[in-house]
């Protein structure tokens, strides 16, 4: 008999020769390199520094794809796309100290998004390391603890021989569900000392599977089969696990209207008859899904924008699925089970009743012609236009990447992602600048698609040094950046609450004339000529920018 402890992988001959012969000159920045490639790592986001120059050196010696972005913060959200489009792991080299917090913001909106980003940091020489007054370069007291809030799980390298399972480790938790970012730390002189440990070949770090407890979808089946007036909530969990054919077969099945978080954008067909769409921040929606006596909510924790700013109060019974454990019942009691959306559909979907409802359709159309007249009766023709040409300009499978501004906000209710894991943006976290940087490690990640980054021009500044990253690498890359001369939701958001805005009006460059500077051909575009000028850059190859000088407006709130 074979037991699982005898199977031992047995080297190769020609591997048994090259681990008793290192070639020399290697580092601790090899064995980095090499685990990442042996773990299947192809593209790498970063910016050099001082302590982390034994990784970046290291590159030199590899088949991994470099793409250096010009601010850590934006190199960090271009391994966020990078990490969202593929699936699979980013790599995110940074140096110590500055370089290192530079990166936070674009960490919090990894983990809000539950981006999978491998984020590798150096640290200053071993000496320095116990939180003593050394005066090196870059110094921190606790490096480690900048990030331990931020990040699914933290590593620790001290030698050189702890760096291959240190990766090994953070590359599954990154990759186990709900994927997140991970923090790999390693003093400078680990990453400079020569080394003569074999050469990193290939390596298992598979993710560990998050199975549903076969009780709990026995129960959630049961109560779905004889739901009267069911309904599901669709996230971004749905998204990640590849779960949208499964969601589609359930719905189908139930006869159950489905709406999509704005995370969740894609999960289930825009026009399906059962589709209410993304429309969460308006009253009719959420008393829909408030009348529902059974509400399966898969891959979100409800939070502040899937609930309507936390005025959603549901009377049935609720059934969440939810990878984080964490968010299982954090805003709404209810059945919980802890597991990823993808498995936890494929139970339900084996053992639920088929029900029919010739009723389901037509309160979606309903439903959705209330929502229609509500945002017709407030003039934003403007508004919607842009979104329509936006719409008709991008190809169905390219990808977009919206910032935090007005017209995004629209799209994360109105925009029909035609496709799944085609919309993205920075709603996770919310932090300014995501859009451009993001667009960037999306087409690193496939060079064949154009991809759309949509931003204001106050986000746009935080981007600006990254067209030179989009020339350098001649990345296939829209930027449409909308110019209102402000932070125009901000702005609307002072005005509203009162009456005169402080702080929001912006002095901007001439953004054509900028991208121009970079080498980077640009437009200024009207709305009438909007679908016309996005098409014509999707089809040229390299980077473009599309500037459309417009003053737009939210449609207003329901929950106030």
């Amino acid at each position: 008999m074979t037991h699982d402890h005898d199977l031992v992988l047995r080297p190769t001959e020609a591997q048994t020769a090259a681990a008793l012969n290192p070639a020399p000159g290697r580092n601790g920045g090899d064995l980095v390199v090499e685990s990442l490639q042996g773990l299947g790592a192809t593209t790498i986001f970063g910016l050099p520094g001082q302590h982390a120059l034994g990784m970046f050196d290291a590159l030199r010696r590899s088949q991994l794809e470099y793409v250096g972005l010009r601010v850590e913060n934006n190199a960090g959200f271009a391994a966020d796309a990078y990490g969202r489009v593929t699936g699979q792991v980013a790599p995110l080299l940074l140096s110590t100290g500055p370089g290192a917090l530079m990166s936070l913001a674009a960490l919090q909106e990894a983990a809000a998004a539950s981006a999978p980003v491998l984020a590798i940091g150096s640290q200053v020489p071993s000496p320095g390391l116990g939180g003593g007054r050394h005066g090196y370069l870059h110094e921190l007291r606790d490096q480690q603890a900048s990030f331990r809030d931020i990040v699914k799980s933290v590593h620790i390298v001290r030698t050189a021989s702890q760096i291959p399972s240190a990766i090994a480790a953070a590359w599954q938790s990154a990759l186990t569900a709900p994927h997140g970012p991970v923090w790999v730390e390693i003093p400078q002189d680990v990453l400079l000392a020569e080394t003569t440990l074999p050469v990193v070949t290939a390596m298992d770090a598979t993710p560990q599977e998050v199975v549903p407890r076969p009780e709990l979808t026995a129960v959630a089946a049961h109560l779905l089969s004889n739901a009267s007036r069911p309904a599901i909530i669709a996230g971004g969990g749905v998204v990640r696990s590849d779960a949208c054919g499964k969601l589609l077969a359930l719905a189908e099945k139930l006869d159950a209207p489905v709406v999509t978080t704005f995370g969740g954008k894609g999960a289930f067909p825009w026009e399906h008859p059962l589709s209410l769409q993304s429309w969460l921040e308006d009253r009719h929606t959420t008393d829909f899904l408030e009348s529902a006596d059974v509400l399966l909510v898969v891959g979100s924790g409800l939070g502040e924008l899937s609930s309507n700013y936390h005025t959603f109060a549901p009377r049935g019974r609720v059934i969440q699925i939810e990878a984080d454990a964490g968010k299982l019942e954090s805003n709404h009691a209810g059945l919980g089970i802890h597991a990823d959306a993808r498995l936890a559909l494929s139970a339900l979907l084996e053992t639920v009743a088929e029900r029919e409802d010739q009723a389901a359709a037509e309160s979606v159309r309903t439903v959705l012609t209330q929502v229609r007249a509500r945002i017709g009766a407030q003039e934003l023709t403007l508004e919607q236009q842009l979104l329509a040409s936006v719409r008709e300009a991008l190809p169905d499978t390219s990808p977009s990447f919206w910032d935090m501004t007005i017209l995004a906000y629209w799209a994360w209710s109105a925009f029909d992602a035609r496709f799944p894991n085609t919309m993205h943006s920075a709603q996770g976290a919310g932090g300014l600048g995501y859009g451009f940087p993001a667009a960037l490690g999306a087409a690193a990640a496939d060079r064949t698609r154009p991809v759309l980054a949509v931003s204001g021009d106050g986000g746009a500044m935080y981007s600006i040094a990254e067209l030179a990253t989009a020339r350098q690498y001649d990345l296939p890359v829209t930027w449409l950046i909308v110019d209102d001369g402000g932070y125009g939701i901000l702005r609307e958001y002072m005005e509203d609450a009162f009456g005169e805005a402080t702080a929001t009006e912006l002095s901007r460059p001439d953004f054509v004339a900028l991208a121009e500077s970079f080498g980077v051909p640009a437009v200024r575009t009207t709305p009438e000529s909007l679908t016309e000028d996005l098409a014509k850059s999707f089809t040229e190859p390299g980077p473009s920018v599309v500037v459309l000088p417009a003053v737009l407006r939210m449609f207003a709130p329901t929950h106030l």
